[in-house]
C-alpha cells in the first residue's frame, strides 16, 4: 500500500490489539493532531493512501485468478496478489471495466484445505489487500484449513481508484465545525466543490461505488476463485457487504461471519447520531463509576461528571488548553481527542490524569507537535462517494443541525457528541445521489445460517446495530461483553472457538453465546491506547 497521510485516522479494523496479538489493520493514534485536523479526520473516517501504488504483477485470467508476487513485499512472505476485471457499471456492463485487487495467504495445512475465505476489514476505504499482506486474522483450525483472500473494494489502493485533488480535499476537510448558518454554508460549498473535483479526476467510477456494486464485485471474485459457495469474513463496514450479498445471492454462501455490524435499517439522521452517541455516553458513565471506586484514578473522590461538565464549560468559553501542547482546545477537540478514550478501559487511568491536568492548567509530558509529510497532488478518497451513495444522511440547514445537537445533549448529557457523528455531515451539499436505499434486511430462507458478532461496548458499530441486523436476518449472535471495535482474530478464545467451529464444521454457535469481557483499566499506557484507537472509521 502507499504511504499514509499522517493527519488522518487508520483503517476501520480496530480488532484485538488491546494487549494481545497485532491487528491486521493499520492504525494511527489520535495524537498528534490539532483540533481542526482532528475533526476533519474524524469526518473523513478512514485512511487516505497516496496514489503512487505500483501495479500488481498478476492480473485476472478468464478461467480463474492468475496469482503472482505482491509488489514491494518480501518474497519469503507466504502471500500472493492479483487483479480481476469487473464491469464499471453493472447496469451497462459493455461500457468498460475496472480492476479489483486481491491478496491471498494459503492455509497453514494446504493438504487439508477446505476452501477459501474472502475477507474485508471495513471502511468504506479499508484495504483487504493491505490487511492480508500485513497478516491473517484467522486462528486455530480455520487458519489450518482455509486460504484467506482480502480484496480492495472498487475505488481504493490496488483496485481502480477514486481520485481527488489535494486542494479540494484539504479545503473540504479543513472547514470548521458548524456553529452558525455561515459556517454551515461553507461546509456545503466545500463539499459541492469536492464532488466536482473528484468526478473530474475519477470519471464515471465516482458514481458507481455504492455497496450494491461491491456486492456484484464480490460475486465476480467468488466465481473467479472457482470453489463453489462463498466463505466470507466481514469486519465493521465489511458487514454491510456481507449482509447485502446474502440478500442478493443467498444460495451462493457456505459460511458468513459478520463482526461489528452496520445497521442499514436506521431510518433517520437522528437515529444514526443518537445510537452512536449513546454508546459513548454509556462508556463514559462506566469510566466515571470506575473512578469512584478505584483509588488509582486521578479523580478518585471527585464527581467525574461534574469535573467534565466544568471542562466542557471552559472549552466552550475558549478557556481550555490541551494538556500536552498548551494550545486552545474547544469542545469538539475535547470530545474527539480526549473523551473518546472513555470507550477503552485500558486508557481510563490516562484519561483521568488528562482531565485533572486540564482542570488544573498543568502540562503533561508527551506532546509531539503535528507531523508533516510531503503530500502528492492527488489522493485516493473512496469514503466520500461511497458513504453518500450508501447512507444519504440529510440535514437541511444549521437550524436543523443545532436541533440535533440539542437533542444529543439531552439524550447523552455527559458526552453530548461522538466523532462518529461527523459522518452525518459528510454529504451535506455534496449533490451525490443516495442510490443504496436504507431498509431492513430481507435475506431469503435459502441462505445458510449466518453468524453475527457484536461487542457490547463498541463505540463505532454499536451493539444495538448488531442486535438489529442479527434479528432481521434471523442470524446466530455471538456477544463479546467487552470494549473496542470487532473481536474475532486472537483476543477472545471464547469468540474464536465458536467462529472456528462454524467455519470448519458449519456448527452454529450456542444460542445466547456471550463471551466474557477481557478489557480492564490500566492494561496499557496512554500512548499504547492512543496507538490502538481510531475514532472515525468503520
Amino acid at each position: 500500500m502507499g504511504a499514509f497521510l499522517t493527519i488522518l485516522r487508520g483503517t476501520a479494523h480496530i480488532r484485538a490489539d488491546r494487549n494481545g496479538p497485532p491487528s491486521t489493520g493499520r492504525l494511527s493514534g489520535l495524537r498528534p493532531l490539532t483540533r481542526t485536523l482532528a475533526a476533519a479526520a474524524s469526518a473523513a473516517a478512514l485512511t487516505l493512501t497516496f496514489l503512487a501504488v505500483n501495479p500488481l504483477a498478476a492480473a485476472a485470467h478468464p478461467r480463474g485468478i492468475d496469482w503472482g508476487p505482491c509488489p514491494e513485499v518480501d518474497p519469503a512472505e507466504p502471500v500472493e496478489c492479483a487483479t480481476i476485471d469487473v464491469p464499471l457499471d453493472y447496469s451497462r456492463p459493455w461500457r468498460g471495466t475496472i480492476e479489483i485487487g486481491l491478496a491471498k495467504r494459503e492455509a497453514a495445512n494446504p493438504d487439508e484445505k477446505i476452501g477459501t475465505i474472502l475477507m474485508d476489514p471495513g471502511g468504506p476505504g479499508g484495504s483487504g489487500v493491505g490487511s492480508i499482506i500485513d497478516g491473517s486474522p484467522l486462528t486455530g483450525e480455520t487458519a489450518e484449513h482455509f486460504d484467506i483472500v482480502g480484496f480492495d473494494p472498487r475505488g481504493i489502493n490496488t483496485s481502480t481508484q477514486v481520485q481527488c485533488s489535494e486542494d479540494a480535499l484539504m479545503d473540504a476537510l479543513s472547514v470548521p465545525f458548524p456553529t452558525d448558518q455561515e459556517t454551515w454554508d461553507a461546509r456545503e460549498a466545500a463539499n459541492a466543490a469536492l464532488t466536482e473535483d473528484c468526478r473530474e479526476h475519477t470519471g464515471r467510477l465516482f458514481d458507481h461505488v455504492s455497496n450494491l456494486e461491491t456486492v456484484e464485485d464480490m460475486e465476480r471474485i467468488r466465481r473467479a476463485l472457482g470453489e463453489g459457495r462463498l466463505n466470507y469474513l466481514g469486519y465493521s463496514y465489511g458487514t454491510i457487504m456481507g449482509q447485502q450479498y446474502a440478500e442478493k445471492y443467498p444460495r451462493h454462501i457456505r459460511t458468513m461471519v459478520l463482526d461489528g455490524n452496520m445497521d442499514h435499517s436506521l431510518e433517520s439522521t437522528w437515529d444514526f447520531m443518537r445510537t452512536e452517541t449513546a454508546a459513548v455516553e454509556e462508556n463514559f458513565v462506566a469510566f466515571a463509576d470506575w473512578c469512584e471506586s478505584a483509588p488509582e484514578c486521578a479523580l478518585h473522590g471527585e464527581d467525574v461528571e461534574t469535573v467534565y461538565a466544568g471542562l466542557k464549560a471552559k472549552a466552550r468559553a475558549g478557556e481550555l488548553t490541551d494538556p500536552y501542547e498548551g494550545l486552545p482546545l474547544d469542545f469538539i477537540g475535547l470530545a474527539e481527542n480526549f473523551t473518546f478514550t472513555a470507550n477503552y478501559p485500558q486508557g481510563w487511568p490516562a484519561l483521568a490524569e488528562e482531565y485533572a491536568a486540564m482542570r488544573d492548567g498543568v502540562l503533561l509530558p508527551g506532546g509531539a507537535g503535528l507531523l508533516q509529510e510531503e503530500e502528492p497532488e492527488l489522493f485516493e478518497y473512496l469514503y466520500y462517494p461511497a458513504w453518500c451513495q450508501d447512507w444519504g444522511w440529510e440535514i437541511e440547514d444549521y437550524d436543523e443541525f443545532a436541533t440535533l445537537l440539542g437533542k444529543l445533549a439531552e439524550d447523552s448529557p455527559n458526552v453530548e457528541w461522538t466523532p462518529y457523528n461527523q459522518h452525518a455531515l459528510t454529504c451535506v451539499g455534496s449533490g451525490i445521489e443516495h442510490t443504496n436505499e436504507r431498509d431492513e434486511l430481507d435475506i431469503p430462507r435459502s441462505a445458510p445460517p449466518i453468524v453475527f458478532i457484536g461487542n457490547e461496548h463498541d463505540p463505532a458499530t454499536v451493539y444495538p446495530w448488531t442486535l438489529a441486523a442479527a434479528d432481521q436476518a434471523d442470524g446466530h449472535l455471538i456477544t463479546y461483553e467487552g470494549y473496542f471495535h470487532t473481536i474475532y482474530g486472537g483476543y477472545s478464545t471464547c469468540v474464536d472457538d465458536a467462529v472456528n467451529a462454524y467455519f470448519v464444521d458449519r456448527e452454529t454457535p450456542d444460542a445466547g453465546l456471550s463471551c466474557p469481557n477481557l478489557d480492564f483499566p490500566g492494561a496499557l499506557d496512554a500512548s499504547s491506547v492512543r496507538d490502538r484507537i481510531a475514532n472515525g472509521a468503520f
